[in-house]
């Protein structure tokens, strides 16, 4: 399994927000630009939230099976790579999302008189922070389910892979 690049995360960020921010200005030319809903940021965070407890969960299993301690339960490695493909799933969405949310409210941004598109900038700064809390919490879990290296390939006198 590949690991999560933060260049692609930031691309996927910047091509999403670029692209909604031009679809707002349009949008907002021709017609009302649909609100943000209250519920975008309050998801974003609720992802977070289970992906760090469950990274925090593994940690601890990992920490307590490494130092051998009586009663400690192990890991299901099937029960781990299915959570480090919903972390890796979660980024790119949240990715997708901050940056939609980010060109959105920057058009917001210019229609702050408004009391409505006030509190809907707001919604749009929280989505994004909300968004990179998302993908902060699946690159913690993802860091935290990475198997150990192989060092065997480093050392000089040691035999090549057949």
């Amino acid at each position: 399994m590949r690991e999560l690049r933060i260049r692609v995360l930031a691309g996927v960020f910047v091509v999403a927000g670029v692209l909604s921010w031009a679809a707002a200005r349009l949008w907002n030319a021709v017609g009302t630009l649909p609100s943000v809903p209250l519920a975008a940021p309050v998801v974003l965070a609720l992802i977070a939230a289970v992906l760090l407890a469950t990274a925090l969960s593994l940690r601890a299993r990992l920490k307590a099976q490494r130092e051998r301690r009586p009663g400690a339960k192990g890991v299901d490695l099937l029960m781990a790579a299915r959570a480090v493909v919903f972390g890796q799933a979660s980024a790119l969405v949240a990715a997708l999302v901050a940056g939609v949310y980010g060109g959105t409210g920057i058009v917001l941004l210019t229609l702050l008189d408004i009391p409505a598109r006030r509190d809907q900038a707001v919604y749009a700064g929280f989505s994004v922070v909300a968004g990179i809390a998302v993908i902060a919490a699946a690159l913690f879990l993802e860091r935290v389910c990475r198997l150990p290296e192989d060092d065997d390939h480093d050392h000089p006198g040691a035999e090549p892979a057949a």
